[in-house]
């Protein structure tokens, strides 16, 4: 019986060439999708679970309330609590501090070699103590964990990084230099941890190397807090956590006394840490959870579009089959064995299609790995497998099971008569609806992929207050001023450099920098103030425009002060003059200082974030980077004279450089990954919606022969055939358009409201998605309407 099944499922497949191909292409593309998204969403929602206590793994982070109301949310906590928890709280199983991405020059001297080969290492280095892989899972190939990282000049390093340091030499026992300071020898190696991880290190130096890195940093201080110190701990209890939050005010009134009320300790599970976009640090990635929903929900619609393309032509194919169901059914059949056949058929189709999809996703894997930013590996494991499964018996239900029920149920005799009734044959009405649907999902994500572009686009070329343009930001050495002052004096023989600033950080930039500040009292305000520390040349170099006062002067400390528009609003002065010559003092500063200038607001960050009170002062200990603005009529000419110029006066130091707006555009790393994907998935359920009008006018075309040859012979042109075919989808595309539009409209605009600085919802924008999906449908429905209008009525006429 079951050979039967088969030898009559093969027949009817390979019968209908053209339809069991078109099945298999769309139900290929749409299960591709489907299994780009599960891949994408899996490699997000499995970070850093390879850990076996993942389930009991906390970062501590803290919350910081502000007089004003406002709350601002950091991932980092003070070195020394890390002790504290270990030995004073009994929830706690362990506890390790973690300084990540800790900006390191290392230099190796191979023996017997005179020359220095250095790595100025950005991302992958940090400093940590033996307890932290208490916490974490790493696999040791070499070393002691309770033992390696215990001592001061000690590192570890993973077994890419050896490698990338010494070659294939043994790295045990060897030696590297850091920041021309300290000599540590290397104790452990690691294997590669997974790519899916949030805590990515590569280099973990001991944390009592600290104190012979950074003589100055306090360790025993509460007070002292970056964006890149790490506090984790296990909980013995994870139910605990509570009773520990509890804990937490009493321990924070000790250590910060009057200010403790404006710091609030959490205990946040590891689970929550990759999708805090609140707390993500510069280096970092974070994901919305809303989006990996949202691509899980477009996923379903794109498997369900390539369903409904099947079930429409299964449906339209009735009346072709139906004296096969009378004659069968007269035979003895019962429903029951239809139905069984017919979804055999359906089975065939769909493994046919997933073999394909399989094909197609590992074949688009490495595009879609360098629009995401991401390592996506298709591993047949179990978790893939089920998926696989799950997705094969989902479609082969979805597009199988209605059909089937239809064609089964037909009467043998009227099957047999070719008198099936429409409600019988798949109702028009139905197919018109899953059309609906399908053109519903695709003009939503059109609409979709519309709003973002424009939203990218108007962060990419929005008036930031400043001119971003052909500036090369060049990070400096912690070096004598002396040093920095002939760079820059070395940089200004050159007649294409315009201007050299040495600073903090540029105008823009992902970290927020700022502190408490008095305003002409002893009262510290209610707000905090940001801060830019630059010399005078920084207005110049970054193109910012004074709108009251003048320029600060060159000092080595705070002197004076600018301030932008944005500290007026919030001060409530509106007149600019009304503010030179009064005085405020910021935390770095010893006394009250003048405000000699105001500056024309500029954004500080991305357009995710109002612009924020802040001023600018000089404050030469603090500079870290040299902005360059050049002629940029050549820069690449320019930048070599630049590292020229670099080895001239630092021969100990790697040349590194970067142009502002190369180091801007990454703010919306995340907008411009949305945009790809919602612009592949938006092509692949267009692609989808095509094939399935191309079949379904395919089939109506050979049901309506004998209609067209006698409508010729009257005299019909042939524009007016193709109008007559055509406007029945048409009046589709336009009622899906009228459903999809309320939809994405909503969802669109809740995705805005991230932004402080955004575009508004234009009737262009469904105006634009609707044309699409119009001529999407007038080129596939022409195509068939325009051979059919064609071809010769005669032969239209004697067709059965």
């Amino acid at each position: 019986m079951l050979q039967n099944y088969f030898k009559i499922a093969w027949r009817n497949l390979t019968s209908q060439r053209s339809y069991t191909l078109l099945n298999i292409l769309g139900l290929s593309i749409g299960m591709a999708g489907g299994l780009l998204i599960f891949l994408f969403v899996r490699y997000h929602l499995s970070t850093d679970r390879h850990h076996s206590k993942f389930d009991r793994i906390f970062r501590v982070v803290f919350d910081l309330h502000l007089e004003d109301g406002s709350v601002e949310y950091y991932p980092e906590a003070p070195l020394p609590m890390a002790q504290v928890l270990r030995t004073q709280y009994p929830q706690v199983e362990q506890a390790a501090f973690l300084i990540m991405n800790r900006d390191l020059l290392v230099s190796y001297r191979k023996p017997g070699d005179p020359g220095v080969t250095r790595f100025q290492e950005h991302t992958g280095t940090g400093m940590t103590e033996p307890a932290y892989f208490d916490i974490m899972d790493y696999r040791w190939l070499q070393g002691n964990p309770k033992t390696a990282l215990r001592d001061p000049n000690t590192v570890v390093l993973t077994e890419s990084w050896a490698k990338k340091y010494f070659g294939n030499a043994d790295p045990m026992g060897q030696t590297l230099n850091l920041n021309h300071t300290v000599n540590v020898k290397v104790t452990g190696i690691l294997a590669d941890p997974p790519r899916t991880t949030d805590v990515d290190m590569q280099v973990f130096v001991s944390l009592a190397t600290l104190k012979a890195l950074d003589p100055k940093y306090d360790q025993t201080s509460w007070g002292q807090l970056n964006s890149n110190y790490r506090l984790f701990c296990t909980l013995k209890n994870p139910e605990t956590v509570s009773a520990l939050e509890a804990a937490m005010p009493a321990l924070v009134k000790k250590q910060f006394g009057e200010n403790a009320r404006y710091f609030q300790f959490h205990f946040q599970p590891l689970q929550n840490v990759h999708f805090d976009i609140r707390r993500v640090a510069t280096g970092a990635t974070a994901i919305r959870p809303s989006l990996l929903w949202s691509l899980g929900l477009v996923g379903v619609f794109l498997v369900l579009t390539a369903c409904i393309n099947f079930v429409n032509l299964a449906t339209a194919q009735a009346l072709r089959r139906s004296k096969e169901v009378g004659i069968r059914k007269t035979l003895g059949s019962t429903r029951v064995q239809l139905i069984r056949q017919f979804l055999l058929e359906t089975t065939l189709i769909v493994l046919t299609a997933t073999a394909f999809a399989l094909l197609l996703a590992v074949l688009l894997l490495p595009l879609f790995n360098r629009w995401a930013g991401i390592s996506l590996v298709l591993h047949l494991d179990s978790l893939a497998l089920g998926f696989i499964g799950l997705l094969i018996g989902v479609v082969v239900l979805l597009a199988g099971g209605y059909p089937a029920a239809v064609l089964s149920g037909f009467s043998p005799w009227a099957a047999l008569k070719g008198k099936i009734p429409s409600r019988k044959s798949g109702s028009h009405v139905v197919r018109q609806s899953l059309v609906v649907t399908q053109f519903v999902v695709c003009q939503a994500l059109i609409i979709g992929s519309l709003v973002v572009a424009t939203q990218v686009r108007y962060l990419q070329n929005a008036d930031l207050g400043m001119d971003k343009e052909n500036v090369v930001i060049v990070p400096l050495p912690k070096s004598q001023k002396s040093l920095r002052e002939t760079f820059k004096n070395e940089l200004r023989q050159f007649p294409e450099i315009k201007s050299v600033s040495a600073n903090h950080r540029p105008p823009s930039a992902q970290i927020m920098n700022g502190g408490s500040f008095k305003f002409e009292s002893d009262e510290w305000a209610s707000f905090p103030i940001r801060e830019r520390l630059a010399d005078t040349e920084y207005l110049k170099t970054y193109g910012l425009q004074l709108v009251a006062g003048r320029n600060i002067s060159e000092s080595d400390t705070i002197r004076e002060y600018l301030v932008n528009e944005a500290f007026l609003h919030k001060m409530n002065i509106r007149d600019p003059q009304k503010v030179l010559g009064r005085r405020m003092q910021y935390y770095l500063s010893s006394e009250l200082r003048p405000i000699v200038g105001v500056v024309r607001d500029f954004h500080l960050r991305s357009l995710r974030d109002e612009i924020a009170p802040c001023f600018i002062a000089s404050y030469a200990d603090q500079y870290r980077n040299l902005g360059i603005r050049i002629a940029g009529t050549n820069p690449l000419q320019t930048v070599q004279r630049i590292r020229n110029a670099w080895e001239k006066v630092f021969p100990d130091e790697v040349f590194e450089y970067e142009f502002l707006d190369d180091q801007m555009a990454r703010f919306y790393e995340t907008e411009q990954l949305m945009l790809r994907l919602v612009n592949t998935f938006a092509g692949i359920a267009i692609l989808i919606c095509g094939l399935g009008l191309y079949g379904l006018v395919s089939l109506v075309v050979v049901q309506r022969t004998k209609e067209i040859g006698v409508r010729k012979v009257l005299g019909a042109s042939v524009s007016s055939i193709v109008a007559l075919l055509s406007k029945d989808f048409l009046k589709v595309v336009l009622i899906a358009l009228v459903i999809a539009s309320p939809i994405a409209g909503y969802v669109m605009n809740q995705w805005l409201q991230d932004f402080a600085y955004k575009i508004s919802l234009t009737w262009w924008m469904f105006a634009l998605a609707g044309g699409l999906a119009v001529v999407v449908a007038l080129v596939t429905v022409s195509f068939q309407s325009i051979k059919a209008a064609l071809a010769n009525p005669v032969k239209s006429l004697r067709t059965e």
